[in-house]
């Protein structure tokens, strides 16, 4: 009996860092880059950087949650990204940069919120995070030369909090 595989959708800056943090994680079977959250259809980097189709830079998460629970990747998010910043990432700049999660299911919205809640109350950011809780849309892998970026190029782009 195989188990089925759970998605988690990130947006917190540059995908390539968030792909990169993420892929190296014990439970995470697959990552994907690409574009989400915006009203363009089929969107291309050039795109999606002029800041006019509203979606954002984000990694979609295949994971097995007997292995890594959502909660845990939702705590790894946060401890990997400025979450208090709207629409900037260290020196990347624009509402494609904005903190957010994608939730696909009801109970990932809820853990979501727990989540953040939790943090508010421990006072670990100086600023309220502004991170956006939004409901899952199509995701539009990126281009190719997207994909596991820093495998192919070594640690050099974007801004990175890893």
């Amino acid at each position: 009996m195989t188990l089925e595989k759970e998605k988690a959708t990130f947006a917190g800056g540059c995908f390539w860092g968030v792909e990169y943090l993420f892929s190296n994680i014990k439970g995470v079977v697959k990552t994907a880059v690409g574009y989400t959250g915006g009203t363009t259809m089929g969107p291309t980097y050039q795109q999606v950087c002029a800041g006019n189709t509203g979606h954002a830079e984000a990694v979609e998460i295949s994971f097995d949650p007997t292995i890594i629970s959502y909660e845990e990747l939702l705590h790894t998010f946060f401890k990997n990204h400025d979450p208090t910043t709207p629409n900037r990432q260290g020196v990347d700049v624009g509402s494609q940069y904005r903190s957010a999660i994608f939730y696909h299911t009801q109970k990932q919205s809820e853990l979501a919120k727990s989540v953040i809640n939790t943090l508010e109350k421990t006072n670990l950011f100086s600023r309220p995070i502004i991170t956006q809780i939004t409901s899952s849309t199509q995701f539009y892998h990126a281009e190719e030369y997207h994909q596991k970026y820093f495998e192919k190029n070594g640690m050099k782009g974007c801004s990175v909090h890893i």
